[in-house]
């Protein structure tokens, strides 16, 4: 568990400042909320998914400080003071990231539910490690399961954009 910084108490809600896909966030939650929660009933980010809300599924999966985490089990008062990034925060100018292009192209979106936190995971691989083995992809995603793929497509996904960078 982090330890909570420098967080003011009132009644069981904290006060707390978040970065969001870039954003500056000041923010009152409760001393229960958890992450999810608060990214999409507070703040309208609801590509971050509810699925099983024990941290088994990984629809949830967002971003803090640069690692995957399965929103559902964050409290909001553990993220104080960090970096979070939701799908919403892949995309710049109007334009998909390569990965999110990636998944597209190959195929790798059939109902779409599991899809923003599997991006999210491939996408944190992909920043620590470029140039991944299929054996790579399959252990990043692997808190993330998809009931409608098979998952053939989505490494397929991960892997195109080093390869399209070989071939360039």
């Amino acid at each position: 568990m982090v330890p909570i910084r420098n967080i003011k108490c009132e009644k069981s809600r904290y006060a707390i400042d978040l970065v969001i896909n870039g954003d500056p966030y000041s923010l009152v939650v409760k001393a229960n909320a958890l992450l999810l929660d608060v990214l999409r009933e507070q703040l309208n980010f609801t590509g971050t998914k509810k699925g099983c809300e024990l941290g088994d599924c990984g629809a949830c999966t967002v971003l803090l400080d640069g690692k995957p985490v399965n929103s559902c089990l964050v409290l909001a008062v553990e993220a104080d003071g960090q970096q979070v990034t939701t799908i919403e925060g892949l995309e710049k100018n109007g334009k998909l990231d390569p990965l999110q292009e990636a998944f597209i192209n190959n195929a790798a979106i059939q109902c779409g539910f599991c899809t923003s936190g599997m991006i999210l995971s491939a996408k944190a691989l992909l920043s620590s490690n470029p140039h991944p083995t299929e054996q790579d992809v399959r252990k990043a995603i692997s808190g993330n399961l998809c009931r409608c793929t098979g998952y053939v497509n989505i490494v397929k996904a991960v892997l195109s954009p080093a390869e399209q960078e070989k071939k360039s």
